[in-house]
């Protein structure tokens, strides 16, 4: 019971953290990234990283079964390439998507890792899919949601590059931080009686936790493509979001802002 105390904690302090670190840019906070330099997006990247609980649960994920230093590295190898690859190459040429898009797309990634790890693609297929190549995958989509937060940030003229790649180190130093944590408490779990009891709760904790993510952001861009199509009164529901938006900011707005909507005196 205590072990899954413990796992619920760090669940809870995953997404706790995100929202504490969420918080709107102003003109002149965007002008100190600029100032700050490489450094400043080195340590944005990092802090995106270890506050990104949809990241963390992915490759908590990932490495909940592995039990050798070379699949480790092997896996997480494959996921870094291939966030690395979108990361740079749609940040240099000006992709994004839409961000509650992604969003929902990288929660269902964690979905995925959760279902693969209770068995549930062997139950439906003689073996599994090949996790190398769906970490890589699902690294690719990843890659594209850093990118466009990326995107967000104030990047400059000049310098544009080694910006880039200061951030994409950030992440991966994150990452590891990440990493190690999360090695070391599974290699204690795994030396317990109850690990097939927390490995149920949490692959299964994994689950709930990408559908609930999934529906949060596309509850986010049934927002921005149609505003009036709610079941609420449009006055009640317009001042209840705007209440939320005031008290707990949603995750990431550091690295976003919302699509502006025309007036229609400027029409």
């Amino acid at each position: 019971m205590k072990k899954i105390l413990v796992l619920q904690t760090l669940f809870t302090a995953l997404f706790v953290s995100s929202f504490v670190y969420a918080h709107g840019m102003s003109e002149a906070e965007k002008q100190t990234i600029l100032e700050g330099g490489n450094l400043q997006f080195l340590k944005i990247g990092a802090t995106h990283m270890l506050t990104g609980y949809d990241h963390l649960l992915f490759v908590f994920g990932i490495v909940f079964f592995l039990t050798t230093f070379m699949d480790v590295v092997k896996t997480i190898t494959a996921f870094t390439i291939g966030h690395s690859i979108t990361l740079i190459t749609a940040t240099l040429m000006g992709v994004t998507v839409n961000y509650f898009l992604i969003d929902a797309v990288i929660a269902l990634s964690v979905c995925y890792i959760g279902y693969e790890n209770i068995g549930g693609f062997r139950k439906f297929f003689e073996k599994s899919p090949d996790l190398i190549w769906a970490v890589f995958i699902f690294g690719l989509i990843h890659g594209l949601g850093l990118s466009t937060r990326l995107q967000q940030l104030p990047l400059g003229e000049e310098g544009i590059v080694l910006r880039i790649l200061s951030f994409n180190l950030g992440i991966e130093l994150g990452q590891i931080v990440a990493l190690c944590l999360m090695v070391a408490l599974l290699f204690k779990w795994r030396h317990t009686k109850s690990f097939l009891q927390i490995n149920a709760v949490s692959n299964n904790g994994l689950i709930v936790a990408g559908a609930f993510l999934f529906l949060m952001q596309m509850h986010g861009y049934s927002h921005t493509i149609g505003p009036d199509e709610f079941g609420f009164p449009e006055d009640s529901h317009l001042h209840a979001h705007e209440k939320m938006e005031s008290q707990a900011p949603m995750p990431g707005s550091e690295y976003r802002t919302l699509p502006q909507t025309e007036s229609p005196q400027s029409q």
